[in-house]
């Protein structure tokens, strides 16, 4: 499953860090939110035996979730 969004984005240089706990984007830090959202993302899919991506494309990001069927 994907989903994409139409807002900043992050940087490449993000995407190490993009689904750590309470770690955002430095356009984000002015916005609401906690920096837990991809981190949660990334728990669900481990746990079930999944990953998750993050690709930036553009304006906007990728996010997909991978889970074995």
């Amino acid at each position: 499953m994907s989903v994409t969004d139409e807002g900043p984005g992050f940087p490449p240089d993000f995407l190490p860090r993009a689904f750590d706990r309470f770690t955002r984007a430095e356009a984000s830090r002015t916005s609401d939110g906690s920096g837990l959202g991809l981190a949660f993302v990334h728990a669900v899919a481990t746990a079930h035996g999944g990953t998750a991506h993050a690709d930036p494309t553009g304006p906007g990001a990728t996010i997909t979730l991978r889970l074995p069927v």
